[in-house]
């Protein structure tokens, strides 16, 4: 559900791949799902049937996407991130191995002085992750 005290969303552009990243993402995390999709209709100036505006969440975080219906030549940078704090070695290590599938790994998965166990990661759609265990959060 909609989370009515968020002010700030996370907004993600994709180029033709929104929908399958949400449907990715909600199959990757517990407490997950899609909140809304509308789809751009014929002469819509976006692909027809493509995300013209979707919502989707990720233990209660609201993210909302689109299919961009311009051409850019940028993409995702690991300049902004998605940090995700875990609890469980199993539970870094699940996010990790799903995520990385297809992606590109910044700093793998293993123990970093100061920090514990963390991960840095591109996924196959170019958003940038970092996964943190803190077994105390």
């Amino acid at each position: 559900m909609e989370n009515a005290q968020q002010k700030i969303t996370t907004f993600l552009m994709f180029d033709g791949k929104a929908e399958e990243a949400m449907n990715y993402y909600v199959a990757t995390f517990d407490q997950a799902e899609i909140l809304s999709i509308r789809r751009y209709g014929a002469n819509e100036g976006g692909a027809e049937g493509s995300v013209l505006h979707a919502t989707f969440s990720l233990y209660g975080q609201v993210f909302m996407c689109i299919d961009s219906s311009t051409k850019h030549e940028f993409t995702f940078t690991p300049a902004i991130s998605l940090y995700v704090t875990c609890t469980t070695d199993d539970e870094i290590e699940r996010y990790f191995e799903k995520l990385s599938q297809g992606g590109q790994v910044l700093m793998p998965l293993g123990e970093y002085p100061g920090i514990g166990k963390f991960a840095w990661l591109a996924d196959k759609y170019g958003v940038s992750w970092q996964l943190n265990l803190q077994k105390n959060a």
